[in-house]
């Protein structure tokens, strides 16, 4: 079954996904930082998405469409801001996450030293986003 991107269902195929896989359990063992997508409107996509992840030591722990009522009442580590087609670039496998973060087309609020210091992490991460069925918005 193809999950519409970005969707709850999606976000919870993703959990799913990242607490089943033994070599991302083994991979992010020591991350420590919960996420934020902010995927910005472009073409068929209208309207703005929030979707955090709580990730720590390997597991994610839950995860949820982020409304605009509770937003304030999070201060994740990092939050990843893109336009939606640079989001299903990176899913789709066109666009590399590492390229995308220095060339500003995922925008990172939260420590990139951190960041650039678990890229194993982050690789694998994209990985298990990328083995998700997803289906785009057209």
């Amino acid at each position: 079954m193809a999950y519409l991107f970005p969707s709850a269902e999606w976000l919870q195929a993703l959990e799913e996904k990242l607490n089943s896989d033994e070599q991302y359990a083994q991979i992010a063992r020591k991350w420590e930082g919960d996420l934020m997508f902010n995927i910005e409107p472009e073409g068929a996509f209208t309207a703005p998405m929030k979707l955090y992840l709580d990730l720590w030591h390997g597991e994610c722990r839950r995860t949820f469409v982020v409304d605009e009522a509770h937003e304030s009442e999070l201060s994740p580590a990092f939050v990843l801001s893109a336009p939606y087609n640079n989001f299903t670039r990176i899913i789709t496998g066109d666009l590399d996450p590492m390229q995308a973060m220095i060339t500003r087309k995922l925008r990172v609020k939260g420590s990139m030293t951190y960041m650039m210091r678990n890229v194993p992490v982050v690789l694998d991460f994209v990985r298990c986003a990328q083995e998700v069925d997803t289906e785009l918005t057209e």
